[in-house]
């Protein structure tokens, strides 16, 4: 599988775990909704500097979203 295919999976599968909306996400992290859902959907990529936030925001490290 695709990285970034396994990354937006993992987002999604992480948020859904956490009980939180990608509005709660966004929020968070000031982002834009639809480009929340195009990472989700493998649409966009991301730097590490977003995937380090992103991983903040859920409370896992970098590497747990890559696994």
């Amino acid at each position: 599988m695709l990285v970034k295919k396994k990354l937006s999976k993992n987002i999604r599968k992480i948020r859904i775990r956490k009980q939180m909306s990608q509005g709660d996400i966004c929020r968070k992290l000031d982002m834009d909704r639809g480009y929340m859902s195009a990472i989700e959907n493998g649409k966009k990529n991301i730097t590490l500097l977003q995937l380090e936030k992103i991983a903040g925001a859920l409370k896992v490290s970098s590497s747990e979203l890559l696994k």
